[in-house]
């Protein structure tokens, strides 16, 4: 009977030590800087249908001094505030302590996307700027990887540039 006790008693230490390992990892984790990524170019890839895909060039950038490993990347983008691209990649990689990775996610626009859009050109909700947003995920590791997120505007030319305004 008492060796039934004694055995009990040490699953619950090795339970408790083994949680006292996986907080001690999560606090860790909560002493990390976010990312830092930004869109560093786009190049356009063949489509479907009425569908256009494109290339988007992310550089990541790790503050941190441990190294990130990824094996996935997702990638949302909004445009004016509205849902203009996604795409994933199952690339894998290392973004280093201290330093920098430059990856591609393809991503596909859909037909309904470039309406919503051009709509609101045409009805004057947009300016020559063009707010953007992009959202993304570096999946891997034991806590399900890094969240990202990028802001900014891009300026288009006025007076019959490309755009033809």
């Amino acid at each position: 009977m008492q060796s039934n006790h004694a055995v009990r008693n040490g699953l619950i230490a090795l339970f408790v030590f083994f949680a006292m390992l996986a907080l001690g990892g999560c606090a860790g984790f909560m002493n990390r800087d976010p990312l830092r990524v930004n869109v560093a170019g786009i190049e356009p890839l063949e489509g479907q249908g009425l569908e256009m895909r494109f290339a988007v060039k992310l550089r990541v950038q790790n503050p941190n001094d441990a190294p990130i490993d990824f094996d996935g990347v997702a990638l949302d983008l909004d445009l004016n505030g509205r849902p203009f691209a996604s795409g994933v990649s199952p690339q894998r990689g290392t973004v280093p302590r201290f330093g920098e990775a430059v990856l591609s996610v393809p991503v596909t626009v859909s037909a309904w996307s470039v309406a919503r859009q051009a709509l609101g050109f045409a009805s004057g909700d947009a300016s020559t700027k063009v707010a953007y947003e992009a959202r993304g995920r570096l999946a891997g590791g034991a806590f399900g990887g890094a969240r990202f997120s990028d802001k900014g505007a891009i300026d288009f030319p006025t007076g019959g540039g490309a755009l033809g305004y």
